[in-house]
C-alpha cells in the first residue's frame, strides 16, 4: 500500500510552509529523486543549506562515525570536536570568540544579547539595533521583531522594542535614525530571503565609518551568504570590512543543524551563565561542520564558487536576452536571483519543477538560485536549458488561455 505522504501531511503537520507538490526521498550531489524516482536538478540546496550537496560522503562518514562515538554532553563538559571547529572558525575569520548554537535565529539571537550587554556596558544601557528594510533575521519573536518586513510582524503584535528599520543601501537613513539609545548596526552583507539585493559599492564601508565615529558595533548577519556562500568563506572578506559580531548557520554545517555568533574580543561580552544551549554545540553537529570546512578549504571551493557563480551570471543573462519578462539578474557567487515583470514566480517555478529543475520563489515576482558549491559548469548548463524549457511551456500556456 502507497502513503499518500501530502495527505499525512495535511492532517498531522503544522500548515506554516509553502510546499511543492513534490516529496523528496533521496539525493546524490547536486541531484534529488522523489517518491516516484523522478529526478530533479536542485537549486535551492535547503534554502544555501547543502553546500556539499546531497549525501556527500565525507560528511556521511563523520556523521556515522560521530554517531558511534559520542552524540551529546551538554557544555558542562569539553567535547573536542566543538573546540576543533572552533579553532578552525577563529583561525580563518577575524573574530576572536564563538559560540555555537542550532539554528540562524539562535545566532542572530546570540549576537543581539551580546550587543545589548554592550550596550549596558559601554553605552548607558543602549539597546536600539538598527536593521534594514526587507531583511531577514529569523523566526523568534525577536528575531522577527529585527526583520525589516512588516507583514511578519503583524500576527505577533507586540514585537519586542528595540529595532529601527531603514531602507536598505542608504547609508544617510542610518545615520538619520542614530541616536543615544542606538548600540548597533545589523545587516546581511547581501540580502538573501529579501530578494537577493547586492549594496552599492561603498555602502558597507561607510557603515563601518559610522559605526566607529559613533562607538556602535557592527553586526553581520552572514547565516546566508557566510561559509563560501559569495565565493568567499564569509561575505565580510567579499567587501573588505571587518564588523565585531557575525551569525552564521545554513552551510556551516553542510545539512546538520548548526548555528554560530562569532565576536572580536570588545565585543564578546558574555560570562558564565549569560548565555547557554542545551544541544549548542554537541559533538556531532561540531564535527560536521569542522568536516564541512575543513573539505570546503582544502578543495578551493571558494575559488570553485566564484567560478561556478560567473558562469551562472552569464547563462542567466544570455536567458534574460531570450525572454522579456525577465528584468533583472543579479547576485554574487552562488546566490543569485531572476527577477521578472510581473509576478509570475509561483508559476515559473511550478513549471521548472515538470522541467526538472528545483528553484525558490523568494519574492512574487522573484526566484533564488542556490545550488551546493559543488555545482559543475554541465549542471548549470542544463539548469538553464529547463529553465528555458519551463519558461517556453509558461508562455505557451499563457498564450492558449489568452
Amino acid at each position: 500500500m502507497t502513503t499518500d505522504w501530502k495527505t499525512l501531511e495535511q492532517q498531522y503537520y503544522m500548515q506554516c510552509a509553502r510546499r511543492q507538490p513534490i516529496v523528496l526521498v533521496r539525493g546524490e550531489g547536486t541531484r534529488v529523486w522523489d517518491e516516484h524516482d523522478n529526478a530533479y536538478l536542485d537549486f535551492t540546496a535547503g534554502w544555501a543549506v547543502n553546500n556539499l550537496g546531497h549525501a556527500h560522503p565525507v560528511l556521511a562518514n563523520v556523521i556515522a562515525e560521530q554517531a558511534h562515538t559520542l552524540l551529546q554532553t551538554s557544555n558542562q563538559f569539553y567535547n573536542i570536536p566543538q573546540l576543533q571547529a572552533a579553532q578552525l572558525l577563529i583561525e580563518q575569520s577575524c573574530f576572536d570568540q564563538v559560540f555555537f548554537c542550532n539554528s540562524g535565529a539562535e545566532a542572530n539571537e546570540g549576537a543581539i544579547k551580546l550587543a545589548r550587554k554592550y550596550g549596558m556596558q559601554h553605552r548607558a544601557g543602549a539597546y536600539h539595533i538598527i536593521t534594514a528594510m526587507n531583511s531577514f533575521h529569523g523566526r523568534t519573536l525577536t528575531t522577527t521583531a529585527a526583520t525589516g518586513q512588516p507583514h511578519y510582524h503583524a500576527p505577533y503584535h507586540p514585537v519586542p522594542a528595540g529595532f529601527d528599520h531603514v531602507p536598505f543601501d542608504d547609508l544617510d537613513a542610518i545615520k538619520a535614525v542614530t541616536t543615544e539609545h542606538t548600540v548597533a548596526i545589523m545587516l546581511e552583507p547581501v540580502q538573501g530571503e529579501g530578494g537577493v539585493h547586492v549594496p552599492s559599492s561603498g555602502y558597507l564601508a561607510g557603515v563601518k565609518q559610522w559605526c566607529e565615529a559613533n562607538g556602535l558595533l557592527l553586526i553581520f548577519d552572514e547565516i546566508q551568504t557566510g561559509i563560501g556562500r559569495l565565493g568567499t568563506l564569509f561575505g565580510y572578506q567579499h567587501f573588505g570590512i571587518e564588523p565585531d559580531i557575525m551569525s552564521l548557520a545554513k552551510g556551516l554545517g553542510g545539512g546538520i543543524p548548526i548555528g554560530a555568533v562569532l565576536a572580536k574580543s570588545h565585543a564578546a561580552v558574555f560570562e558564565p551563565g549569560d548565555h547557554g544551549s542545551t544541544f549548542g554545540g554537541n559533538a556531532l553537529t561540531c564535527a560536521t561542520a569542522h568536516a564541512t570546512l575543513k573539505y570546503l578549504l582544502d578543495h578551493d571551493l571558494l575559488a570553485h564558487a566564484q567560478q561556478m557563480g560567473r558562469h551562472l551570471q552569464q547563462k542567466l543573462r544570455s536567458l534574460q536576452a531570450a525572454h522579456p519578462c525577465i528584468v533583472d539578474v543579479r547576485g554574487l557567487g552562488l546566490l543569485m536571483a531572476v527577477e521578472f515583470s510581473t509576478p509570475v514566480a509561483a508559476d515559473v517555478v511550478s513549471a521548472s519543477n515538470e522541467a526538472g529543475l528545483l528553484l525558490n520563489p523568494v519574492r512574487p515576482n522573484a526566484i533564488r538560485f542556490m545550488p551546493p558549491l559543488t555545482v559543475t559548469a554541465a549542471e548549470i548548463d542544463e539548469a538553464i536549458d529547463k529553465l528555458n524549457t519551463a519558461l517556453q511551456n509558461l508562455a505557451l500556456e499563457v498564450s492558449i488561455k489568452g
